[in-house]
């Protein structure tokens, strides 16, 4: 399976110092903290630094690039049943 990751969600997971993960949200695929949203021994795990992008094995059907703008604002997260 090949997903690309581009070079400034690497950057993102890299300068926040924490794994992140690809979720299903109200309105599509997510990137959350996985603080917020936590890993599943389903997921596919990329390496990114010392850190770790988890894609649940949902979205990895759907999902062939990853972009900054599945990043999922904080704001949001009280508007969607997904994050409860």
């Amino acid at each position: 399976m090949d997903i690309i990751v581009d070079d400034d969600v690497k950057e993102l997971i890299m300068s926040e110092g924490r794994d992140y993960r690809i979720s299903t949200s109200c309105t599509g695929p997510a990137l959350v903290p996985t603080t917020v949203k936590r890993p599943k021994e389903s997921d596919i795990k990329i390496p990114v630094g010392n850190n770790t992008l988890f894609i649940s094995i949902v979205q990895a059907r759907y999902v062939r690039r990853i972009t900054k703008d599945m990043l999922y604002n904080r704001e949001d997260f009280d508007s969607c049943f997904a994050f409860y």
